[in-house]
């Protein structure tokens, strides 16, 4: 069993920023990939950014040179730096630890751009 618990949520100005986290407690198997989702509404779930626990990151063309993935391997804990966020990045961010055998999805945090 495995649990994820989020943070940093909220809502911000465009051009401003946040960070989201992401704990994992429980059965933690070693070889795992952490990262964020996000849905809006009326759109389909999306890749943000993750990174493998072996410090591979992979990043969404849309949030790149503004989104930073990093993770504490130790803590079990993946970051989500967001800066000159914009509206169209309002959405429900999900965090994702998933591996071989398992995929656990977090409740998600809202974040709100204002324009």
């Amino acid at each position: 069993q495995v649990q994820l618990v989020e943070s940093g949520g909220g809502l911000v100005q465009a051009g401003g920023s946040l960070r989201l986290s992401c704990a994992a407690s429980g059965s933690i198997v070693s070889l795992n990939v952490m990262g964020w989702y996000r849905q809006a509404p009326g759109k389909q779930r999306e890749l943000v950014a993750t990174m493998s626990s072996g410090g591979t990151p992979v990043t969404a063309n849309s949030v790149k040179g503004r989104f930073t993935v990093s993770r504490d391997n130790g803590k079990n804990t993946v970051f989500l730096q967001m800066n000159s966020l914009q509206p169209e990045d309002t959405a429900v961010y999900y965090c994702r630890f998933s591996g071989v055998g398992f995929d656990h999805w977090g409740q998600g945090t809202q974040v709100t751009v204002l324009s």
